[in-house]
């Protein structure tokens, strides 16, 4: 089992679908990936040999952000706006969408499950 930047690649998916399971390499990255190191896309990764597997290890490491290092870069920068008191830094405390979106209706993801409020009865 091939072990890239702290994740275990699955033996049994192909060599670009594998290394999308890294956190922060999408498939357009992945593609990039294997055409740098010049491999063959549709290979498995239980095919992947020591020194392929060191040549992949060596492009991720120099060339891309992944995993850990990604993930603080990313709550460093949330952490950032919400210390400058922004309207994102705000929007990111509330637990409220950031970019724009109407939440009157939808924005369930953000804020969760529905709350109900009691109504008036009509008299």
């Amino acid at each position: 089992m091939a072990r890239l930047s702290g994740v275990d690649l699955p033996n049994n998916k192909k060599l670009e679908i594998a290394i999308t399971h890294i956190y922060g390499i999408g498939s357009k990255v992945a593609k990039d990936i294997i055409a740098k190191a010049s491999l063959d896309p549709l290979m498995k990764a239980s095919e992947l040999d020591a020194d392929q597997v060191n040549t992949l290890r060596q492009i991720i490491e120099k060339e891309y952000t992944v995993e850990g290092d990604l993930r603080r870069e990313i709550s460093l920068n949330i952490k950032r706006l919400v210390d400058l008191n922004s309207y994102r830094g705000v929007r990111h405390r509330r637990g409220l969408p950031a970019r724009g979106q109407r939440t009157k209706t939808n924005a369930r993801t953000r804020k969760g499950p529905r709350k109900t409020v009691a109504g008036k009865k009509k008299a």
